[in-house]
């Protein structure tokens, strides 16, 4: 019969390899990004925004992770215990998957921003397909998903800073959304009346824009 302390143990370390290989990859994304002209920026983000000091951010959200990494005060019941692995799990690696499908269609248009400041590269073009048909900010979408899955997974105080900071993305795709009104007008206000900024309404008609 299969232990819960066996289906904890590779479900953490799935779990912690598919996410290390996506922070990889957005990681590298971030590195092409930068080196792209620049097309449009608001606020300091040509200071902040250069990959030494993204890679230094990561490595530094990395350590602080590392020295969280401890559970939080409170014991479960194994069948509590194994409900939350498996919702958190259901959650977790989808969601995971949706960042790549962002980050895949995005393309060359993928960039980098921060709570400092939007750039946007020369020749941006507005990525209507993919998810993005679904919901406006489906990669900050993940993100946070991934933060919610992961304490429920985890249940470590690293998850738990991880999960409360990931929803500082809204305030990200404010600014993120002010510059593409900027710049794109009434095509971004066009997109911005069919397709949701977060939960796609699957119900509405006219929901998705095509």
């Amino acid at each position: 019969m299969i232990q819960l302390d066996q289906v904890e143990f590779w479900l953490y370390r799935l779990g912690g390899v598919a996410a290390f290989l996506v922070l990889l990859i957005a990681l590298l994304g971030f590195r092409r990004a930068v080196r792209r002209p620049t097309g449009y920026q608001s606020g300091p983000a040509a200071r902040w925004l250069r990959f030494p000091l993204l890679a230094l951010a990561t490595l530094i959200f990395l350590l602080l992770g590392f020295l969280l990494w401890k559970p939080l005060p409170f014991e479960l019941s194994p069948q509590f215990r194994l409900a939350l692995d498996l919702a958190g799990a259901v959650i977790f690696f989808p969601a995971l998957a949706l960042y790549l499908w962002g980050l895949v269609t995005l393309g060359d248009m993928f960039t980098a921003s921060s709570g400092f400041g939007v750039r946007l590269p020369q020749g941006q073009r507005l990525v209507i397909s993919g998810p993005y048909r679904y919901v406006r900010h489906p990669m900050y979408l993940a993100v946070i998903l991934v933060g919610i899955s992961g304490l429920l997974l985890y249940r470590t105080w690293a998850m738990l800073f991880f999960a409360v900071m990931m929803f500082g993305l809204v305030v990200r795709a404010r600014r993120e959304e002010r510059a593409l009104a900027e710049l794109f007008g009434e095509e971004w206000l066009a997109y911005t009346r069919q397709v949701p900024a977060w939960l796609p309404d699957l119900l509405r008609k006219g929901s998705f824009y095509v």
